[in-house]
């Protein structure tokens, strides 16, 4: 049964091009206020995922709602009523800052009195108030991301789609930005953010999903799929002959071993044996942390290259 006071409620969702099926199945809910991350590897789904809820495509079965209107049916009603933060920036270069969120704003049926009335405010969410007129080949990276937040709200959206948004930032833009969003969730926005951020997800997410082929491998607060689906401590073993090592003495101290390239990952509920031992093997480095929702991730979808 749809939930009207949802956001977002997406039901059995499936895309196919060609012979592949890149959505199959997918499901989603969003509560009123909550960050809901979609994670998963190159071609998983993800944007076709924001595609179908945002209807630019049209699915081959499934149905979508956003903010109780019919996607399918309906799709520019419900655009009008979210806001989109693209993967890629597409500011208006021909056009100031100010000017971009203006013109912006017009495609929603805002008056130009009722956008600039609205702009002070956005500029310093933003944190461009000193930009107004400013050219958009004179900002930064992190401005152009800013200011692409900035007017992804000049509708006051109840709902904000967010595709990988700090990706290319370096790590001042991107607390930056976390900050914004954390902001925008304080005043009971709503968000459907994906990323390939393991940090950006565990601190923004209430809940999430990880995408493989299409599908929905698992679902749950970033605390909770941890700790079902992860041993509590990590120890990172790197050096020469460290495979060897592995499948002498990793396999021995701890319950899993995993192999990439020069490191070998030892996951254990107690890393005290295993740290010990390592302590006496001087050709070898390691690092001994908590498990996180990167570990989930590579467990769950692999640890191969995806292009």
């Amino acid at each position: 049964m749809l939930r009207a006071d949802y956001p977002l409620e997406a039901r059995g969702l499936r895309k196919r091009y060609g012979g592949k099926e890149v959505v199959a199945g997918v499901d989603l809910a969003l509560a009123p206020g909550e960050c809901f991350g979609l994670l998963g590897p190159n071609g998983a789904g993800k944007t076709t995922t924001l595609r179908l809820c945002l209807g630019l495509t049209a699915p081959d079965a499934g149905s979508v709602h956003v903010l109780g209107v019919d996607v399918i049916a309906q799709p520019r009603r419900a655009r009008m009523r979210v806001g989109v933060v693209p993967q890629m920036d597409n500011l208006d270069p021909d056009f100031t800052v100010e000017e971009n969120l203006v013109i912006y704003g017009r495609y929603f049926g805002e008056s130009d009195r009722r956008i600039r009335a609205r702009i002070p405010d956005l500029l310093e969410f933003a944190g461009l108030s000193a930009r107004a007129k400013a050219r958009i080949s004179t900002l930064s990276g992190g401005m152009k991301r800013r200011l692409t937040l900035a007017r992804a709200l000049v509708n006051d959206p109840e709902l904000i789609f967010l595709d990988e948004p700090t990706t290319g930032l370096d790590p001042q833009a991107r607390h930056l930005i976390w900050g914004r969003l954390k902001q925008l969730l304080a005043e009971r926005k709503t968000i459907l953010l994906t990323t390939h951020f393991m940090d950006e997800a565990e601190r923004l997410c209430d809940r999430l999903s990880i995408l493989d082929h299409g599908r929905m491998v698992a679902c749950g607060a970033p605390r909770e799929l941890i700790g079902a689906h992860i041993e509590p401590q990590v120890v990172e073993v790197y050096g020469e002959n460290v495979s060897a090592w592995g499948e002498q003495h990793g396999r021995r101290l701890a319950e899993r071993c995993e192999y990439s390239g020069e490191t070998v990952f030892c996951y254990t509920g107690d890393a005290s044996a295993l740290v010990q031992a390592l302590e006496h093997r001087p050709e070898l480095r390691y690092l001994h942390r908590h498990a996180n929702l990167e570990d989930v991730f590579l467990k769950l979808t692999g640890r191969e290259l995806r292009d």
